[in-house]
């Protein structure tokens, strides 16, 4: 934070900034794992930071949690157990559990402290915590995925930071493969991809390790996202079967509110760039 307050994160690799209007700094204190931060916006409520990243604030968290969350939900046919790797601050939980077919959440973050901090600063993530279908554990995700019993999960949701530190093999061939041994055959895993615009070569890197892991199909989704850096961002599934299964009528009568997503959004985001299609070479 600069001595007028605002809060600036750099992405240097793109020569660009963004900044938030900061009011006071809530919270700070350094993990065994990374440094958290929380401050009071002016315009966009709270605001957690981890290593001096921008995750999330109170007024656009809506976006990203809901499209990490409803369209590999709507895209299976079934989903009845689902894992969340990462995903500490509870958003993402949330939304999955509004489907009332899901049986099983569990959450595995490395990081007990994002989840704790949630709890008192973002109290709306974590309104289903309690829920008897969840259940939180604070270990490491690459090794719950390492140890895990083939096709034992239907859905894999990859809620991570950027790849490094911690999460940084959270993007590796290696994670990539474990996770399609524990997927049932028609399961799917999610993972947030970065900026299509500002990082494509990490984008593409985690496609082609994907692909190398053993997922025959990948689909990668874009939404707005305006905290993090160049304002879109995209998340990508990937499936030993086909990806083209979409339960509209569910979509379009689902039970519960979104802010975002809707079965148009759905269909919208997975339409494909035309510099995307080229450098990922997609016909």
């Amino acid at each position: 934070m600069d001595n007028a307050s605002w809060f600036t994160e750099v992405a240097s690799e793109a020569g660009s900034a963004f900044s938030l209007k900061v009011s006071k700094k809530l919270h700070q204190e350094q993990t065994p794992f990374q440094k958290i931060e929380i401050y009071q916006t002016e315009g966009f409520g709270n605001l957690m930071v981890i290593d001096g990243f921008i995750m999330l604030s109170t007024r656009e968290n809506f976006f990203y949690h809901e499209m990490m969350s409803h369209p590999v939900l709507f895209t299976h046919p079934d989903p009845k157990i689902i894992w969340i790797i990462g995903g500490g601050d509870c958003g993402t939980l949330r939304e999955v559990l509004k489907h009332q077919q899901v049986q099983k959440v569990i959450q595995i973050d490395i990081d007990e402290r994002v989840t704790r901090l949630a709890e008192q600063y973002f109290p709306e993530l974590c309104q289903s915590n309690d829920d008897p279908r969840a259940e939180l554990k604070f270990i490491d995700g690459i090794e719950w995925v390492k140890q895990a019993e083939p096709n034992s999960v239907d859905i894999i949701i990859v809620d991570s930071t950027d790849p490094i530190g911690p999460a940084k093999g959270l993007f590796s061939k290696d994670f990539y493969r474990d996770c399609c041994h524990c997927l049932t055959e028609q399961g799917i895993i999610i993972q947030q991809s970065e900026s299509p615009l500002f990082h494509m070569t990490i984008l593409g890197d985690m496609r082609k390790a994907m692909w190398e892991a053993g997922f025959a199909n990948l689909q990668t989704l874009f939404f707005p996202q305006c905290v993090y850096p160049s304002g879109w961002w995209s998340a990508t599934m990937a499936s030993k079967n086909e990806l083209k299964t979409f339960r509209k009528n569910d979509s379009d009568n689902k039970k519960f509110s979104t802010n975002y997503y809707n079965s148009e959004i759905h269909q919208a985001a997975l339409a494909q760039p035309e510099f995307f299609k080229k450098a990922m070479q997609i016909s």
